[in-house]
Formats: C-alpha cells, structure tokens, sequence
C-alpha cells in the first residue's frame, strides 16, 4: 500500500476491506486470464500493442493507466490525482482511449482500466484537460460537502475508521458512504463501459469501505464487470482483503512479497503448496503479481533489476495454477517519482528506457503455456530439497525450474502423453517417452516449459 510520504504529493495505493464469504467474480472469465499491466504507456501506443504483442501471444487482458483528467507534473503518480472523470490525462484523450478499446478487442484482449475512486487531488490548479481545482472544490463535480470530516492524514492502520475517513498521503479523501458521491462514481464507471472497457483495477481500495463499493458496483450498467481491487494486507491491520472478495477479486499482495523473501532467501522447494496452503485468499479470487509499480519502487517486490530472480519468479507465477496473473510492464527508473520516458509513447520495447517485461522471452511464451494448461491440477511435483523443483499440470504441460548456480541434468517423470514437445524457454525439443519421461539439462538460472499442442519450436 502506497505508505510512502511523498515530496510534493504521492503515490495511491491500495486496499482491503471486509465483506462477505462468496466471491463475486472468480478470476478473470474466460479462457485468457494473463494481463499485460502496461504501466504509463500512451493509448496509441496500448493499441499497437494489443495487435502487434498480446493478442498473438495469448494475453487476455491489458490493464491502461488512469485516463482521468489530473493534475498537471512530470511524476507517474500525478495520474493517481484525478480533477475531474473526464478523459483528459497526459495518456491519451477520449478518441485516443476510445481507438485503443476497439483496437485491443480487435485483437482479442480486454481492457482493463486503472480506477481511481477513492480521492481527489491534494492541491489546486489546472488539470491536464484545462479544469481548474482546488483541493474539496472540482467544478461540477464534487465540493467540500462530498468530502470526508477528517482531513488528516492517515496515521493508524490499527482504526477503521481512520483508514476508511482520513487521506492517504493528503489527498482529498471522498465521502463514498453520499448517495451523490456514489452516483459520480458510477458516473464514471458506465462512461468507461460505454466505451468498451471490460472491468476496472480499483485503486486504493482498502481505504472504501466495502459496503460502499458495493453500493456502487450495483449501480454501473454492466455489475458483472471484472473487478480487482487494491486492498495490501497487513498483519494485525483493522481493514483485511477477505472483506472485499464479496466484490470481486482482491490482490494477494502477499504472494509477492513472499515470491522475494523465497527467491532471494530461502528455498524453491518450499513453494510446492504454494497459495491457499499459505493462508492467501482462495485462488479463485485473487489478483496476483511478482510486482507493480508501487512495489517496484519501494522495494518490497523483486522488480526488473533483480535479474533471474525476478524472471524465474515470472516463469513460476505463469505455470502455477493460483490466482490471476498480472504481468507488470514499465519503464527503469533511478528516480522513483520519475514519469514514463517520451511521455508514455513507446515508440519500440527496449529503447528509450521501456522495459516492456510483458515481453521478455521466457515471460511471453509462457502465457502460451497458462493458456493451454488451464483447469489442470499440480501433478508429479519433485525438487531437489533446495532452488530446484519442477512439476506438471496434469497431461497439458510441465515445467522445470532450475535457481541453482550450477547445472541441472535428470530424467523427469511426468503425466504428458509421449512424443516431441517444444521447450519454449529456449526453443529446443524435449522427448516424452512411453512413460512419460524425458531427460534434460539446465543450466544456472534457467526453465524449461513444455505443453501440449506446442510440439515444434
């Protein structure tokens, strides 16, 4: 959860709450439940993307940025202060996003957008779109009565109340318990839906109360939009994810920040009951991740400067049949406040300081793998005691993971029919025999995934 104080003004982050036992939306619906998060990247360039990139690969979703209008400022988290819920932000105008929609449906891939609900602004100005702001004053939207009673700063994680009422890091913190505040929102939303998007990440969502998502869920045209909401467990806080699952998925940020601690500390053997066998919400309904772009930057993640680690991690968090894969997708920094370079185009991945990990090649051709291995249960696990481990999901697919520093060679037993499999890790063949082993080599900090229906390279 975006705790940081910020210089100026900060990041938003995210949320938990309390609900009820049933889980509204099981992960994303359909076959595809991988999304591209493509973290500050223009409209235009989010289309492209969709047709030349994910669609091909299998993505069934890619998450945009904020297009609210906000405030004005080279930072990323200036699109975490909306003005106004016209769709005016530094990314692209409403044809811009409007195009994008139908191109990535075009191409087979969902949209998910970036919803910031939960507050305003934390100062005054003109936004990006020419609205001008003060801080609980936004011109024909809302005024200092939609806002909450307490405007300081959240301080005790320990007290609903403070959570749910007070401001993150000084921003205008909404009253969503008003039937008007309620309205806008959804207001907001249907405009969204109007055109095209497929369900919303809710920003900050441990600091609503549930009751009041809900309450504005109930209002949108489509309800049964896909929602995943931002709600950071933290031991002994008052508010938990588990009470927001009753309106829809819910991210388990534990599973990543336990990805790190196991990657980088201890043992991969350790992962073979990786998920509900770790007290995380159930599967079902979680929104999983190595990393995002708060926890990239606070380091509380691995990110994409942690080298086989965070890859690896990647590769796991695909083959594993727990929750609904996010695949972050950004740009480097040194600065963790500094925007998206070329301000948000990407004009190619890899250049102008775009990282675009939603593309790496032994990230990207396991999406290929998730896809055709869905619904499959974890079979024929086996590890080493220690960095090396290796499983099946049923008679789809299986894959290797090898985080020793030396090599890795041995006969794996699996349940794959036999044959000649393609190892999209590195594009070389593996062959199943009759009972269904092969024998490989892995080097350091390597995979190797093979599944069916993927049997030349």
């Amino acid at each position: 959860m975006a705790r940081r104080a910020f210089a100026g003004v900060a990041a938003l982050t995210a949320a938990l709450v309390m609900t009820p036992a049933t889980s509204a939306q099981a992960s994303p619906p359909g076959t595809k439940d991988v999304t591209a998060v493509l973290f500050e990247w223009k409209y235009s360039s989010v289309a492209a993307e969709c047709t030349d990139t994910l669609g091909p690969a299998g993505y069934g979703y890619v998450q945009v940025s904020p297009p609210a209008e906000h405030i004005q400022g080279p930072q990323w988290w200036t699109s975490y202060q909306p003005v106004s819920y016209r769709i005016a932000g530094r990314l692209g105008d409403r044809t811009a996003f409007r195009d994008m929609v139908n191109t990535c449906h075009a191409a087979g891939v969902k949209v998910v957008v970036d919803t910031v609900i939960n507050h305003m602004s934390a100062g005054s100005g003109t936004g990006t779109g020419g609205s001008s702001y003060t801080k609980y004053d936004y011109p024909g939207l809302y005024s200092s009565y939609d806002f909450d009673d307490c405007t300081s700063q959240i301080n005790n994680y320990a007290d609903r109340w403070n959570v749910q009422h007070c401001e993150l890091v000084g921003l205008a913190d909404l009253d969503t318990s008003e039937s008007y505040v309620r309205g806008a929102i959804a207001g907001y939303m249907n405009d969204l839906l109007s055109l095209g998007v497929d369900g919303f990440r809710i920003d900050a969502a441990k600091h609503i109360d549930a009751a009041d998502l809900a309450n504005i869920k109930s209002r949108l045209t489509n309800p049964n939009a896909y929602w995943k909401q931002e709600v950071i467990y933290g031991a002994g806080e008052a508010v938990q994810p588990s009470e927001y699952t009753g309106n829809g998925d819910v991210q388990e940020f534990r599973y990543a920040y336990d990805l790190k601690r196991v990657f980088k500390n201890e043992k991969l053997a350790y992962l073979k009951n990786y998920g509900e066998g770790w007290g995380y919400l159930s599967g079902s309904g979680a929104g999983v991740f190595v990393d995002n772009h708060d926890t990239e930057r606070n380091g509380s993640t691995l990110n994409y400067k942690d080298g086989a680690d965070y890859t690896l991690a990647n590769v796991f968090m695909l083959a594993w049949p727990y929750g609904a894969p996010d695949i972050n997708s950004g740009y480097e920094w040194s600065d963790a406040d500094a925007g998206p370079p070329n301000g948000g185009t990407v004009e190619a991945c890899w250049q102008d300081g775009w990282k675009c990990q939603h593309k790496w090649p032994e990230i990207i051709r396991m999406v290929g793998f998730r896809n055709a291995t869905r619904g499959q249960a974890v079979t024929d696990w086996w590890d080493n005691g220690n960095n090396a481990i290796a499983f099946g999901r049923g008679s789809k697919g299986y894959v290797v993971v090898n985080h020793e520093s030396s090599t890795l060679s041995r006969t794996f037993q699996t349940s794959l029919p036999a044959g000649t499999y393609c190892n999209v890790q590195n594009n070389t063949t593996v062959t199943v025999n009759g009972s269904g082993q092969f024998t490989a080599t892995l080097g350091a900090n390597t995979a190797l995934a093979v599944y069916s229906g993927k049997s030349s390279c």
